[in-house]
């Protein structure tokens, strides 16, 4: 065979942020300070809606998953980023490799699948809202949240088997910071067009199936609020979805541009930034956007706070 004399490649080099090697001390400590933020923001929104039965309400449910998500999404890739930017060797196993890639692939295309149901979960509480406590039960969000876990879990293996199942014996540098599907998928020795569109074909499911739902739910939407004779009911209940649109904006204007482009435009430098502000900096506003501006979260914080207090105390 063609392969027969080369060598197979058991690990990765990380070349991601190799043309920073100055600053990368400084991003270090940037970067780290962050996470840090980031775990300590999530802690106290799921601290919170656990602690306040005021909050144990289907949105704040919804919104304590997404926490948990971003906040293990976040433990895949950042804290090996962080001990890459001070190791002189940037390495990772093949093995590694290819859990690292499922593990942001499952957590990544549940996230998707989860702002729809989010999505769903605004269309019933302004669209029917007399019927919201029977349509959006624990059980019906248990269940949302379980059908979102299982379709990015079938997105994430499918892909990682695919691509961990191509031969790999020529170069084992990468060039990002983690394991992402494109630039591995670049070193391996002979990939099809075939495996190529599978990725592409499970990408547009994990990312525009999820967003034509929320259209579906945004028209409904739109088109009661529209019914609202006051400006102001109007205002206030469109305020409702301003978050989660924020936050639909941002996460599948990343991911769109990451995966969905033609392959031709593939830009090494381009991805990496935009990954560094999808993994990193976009779990740091999430839950700003959706929980520390909310009036009613903010209340809950506070009693969570004092009750605390007065334990200790």
């Amino acid at each position: 065979m063609e392969w027969a004399n080369e060598t197979l490649v058991t690990e990765f080099v990380f070349l991601g942020f190799s043309s920073l090697a100055g600053l990368q001390q400084l991003l270090f400590a940037v970067f780290l300070l962050v996470y840090l933020f980031m775990l300590g923001t999530n802690a106290i929104i799921v601290s919170t809606i656990v602690l306040d039965r005021a909050l144990h309400t289907p949105m704040y449910f919804f919104l304590g998953v997404l926490s948990c998500s971003e906040t293990c999404y976040t433990f895949v890739i950042v804290p090996k980023m962080l001990v890459d930017l001070l190791a002189q060797k940037k390495t990772i196993s093949f093995l590694g490799c290819a859990i690292q890639m499922f593990s942001f692939l499952f957590l990544g295309c549940s996230h998707s699948f989860l702002l729809a149901a989010m999505g769903y979960d605004r269309y019933v509480a302004i669209c029917d809202p007399l019927h919201y406590t029977l349509l959006m039960g624990h059980g019906v969000c248990v269940g949302l949240v379980a059908a979102a876990c299982a379709c990015g879990f079938t997105v994430a293996q499918i892909i990682t088997s695919l691509v961990f199942h191509l031969p790999f014996h020529s170069s084992n540098q990468l060039h990002h910071f983690f394991c992402d599907i494109f630039p591995v998928l670049k070193l391996a020795s002979h990939h099809s067009y075939l495996s190529q569109l599978v990725v592409f074909v499970l990408g547009v499911f994990a990312l525009i199936i999820p967003l034509l739902l929320i259209l579906v739910s945004y028209i409904h939407i739109i088109s009661a609020i529209l019914k609202i004779p006051s400006s102001v009911g109007r205002y206030k209940t469109f305020s409702t979805c301003a978050s989660h649109l924020i936050v639909i904006t941002v996460h599948y204007g990343c991911a769109s541009f990451i995966y969905l482009r033609p392959k031709s435009n593939y830009s090494t430098s381009q991805d990496t930034l935009i990954s560094v502000f999808y993994t990193i900096l976009t779990p740091l506003f999430n839950p700003m956007i959706y929980s520390l501006r909310n009036k009613e979260f903010k209340s809950a914080l506070q009693r969570t706070m004092a009750q605390t207090s007065c334990l200790v105390n």
